[in-house]
């Protein structure tokens, strides 16, 4: 069967149900100011989805901070695809926070950043302590199934050797979680979630939209648990 974009009217009303997830993301503050904090340094990178930047993600960052976390974002500008930073950048920022978190980072990735994260994690799991997905379209026919390929491909006209379904559809060999929601307005949900049987691979279903995952509360609550579990 094939993999088709989302419908048109949760492509449409994505961006709105964003701004709904952001305000009940306030009212869950008393409930996530109780999640377990860090036992132990351990450093997080925040990588933004398409379009977006640090700025988008600086919430999500702050909050990881308050739970005692070494947090930042990816600091390489806005993502418009793999032509847009240059891998020893980001080599360079990640190279830091490996440092200050004693010798490994786990990495968080929106959309399109989730599948850097897990690519990172597949060429050097021996630095990363786990990768947490948010609505990533890594699965079979996710080239076809996003109403951003189109805009993604003008921007990215230059073919990926990575880019494709056999290689990034099995995830990397570090404890994944992959956050996705049904609600996805942006991506197949069905690409956002892991096949397969492997014990170190948990999928997560929230409500919400696709822009708004990463100002989603429930997705804050998994990501804090999850840290919390290393």
């Amino acid at each position: 069967m094939s993999v088709r974009p989302p419908h048109m009217a949760l492509a449409l009303t994505d961006g709105p149900r964003a701004l709904a997830d952001a305000a009940f993301l306030g009212v869950s503050q008393p409930l996530l100011r109780r999640m377990p904090r860090a036992r132990k340094k351990h450093s997080v990178m925040v990588i933004p989805g398409f379009l977006g930047d640090d700025r988008g993600n600086g919430p999500l960052i702050r909050y990881l901070r308050s739970l005692g976390y070494i947090a930042t974002g990816w600091r390489q500008g806005r993502n418009l695809g793999p032509g847009s930073f240059r891998d020893e950048n980001l080599r360079d920022a990640m190279e830091r926070l490996i440092e200050q978190g004693g010798g490994k980072v786990s990495l968080v990735g929106h959309s399109l950043g989730g599948i850097y994260a897990r690519e990172i994690a597949r060429m050097e799991p021996d630095t990363i302590h786990q990768v947490i997905t948010l609505g990533s379209p890594f699965g079979r026919g996710h080239a076809r199934a996003s109403h951003a390929s189109r805009l993604y491909n003008q921007l990215n006209p230059d073919p990926n050797p990575r880019d494709n379904d056999d290689l990034i559809s099995v995830p990397p060999p570090v404890p994944t979680t992959a956050i996705y929601t049904k609600g996805d307005g942006v991506v197949n949900w069905r690409t956002s979630v892991q096949s397969g049987d492997y014990q170190h691979v948990h999928n997560i279903e929230v409500l919400g939209s696709h822009i708004g995952l990463n100002l989603n509360a429930a997705v804050w609550y998994w990501v804090a648990k999850k840290l919390a579990e290393i």
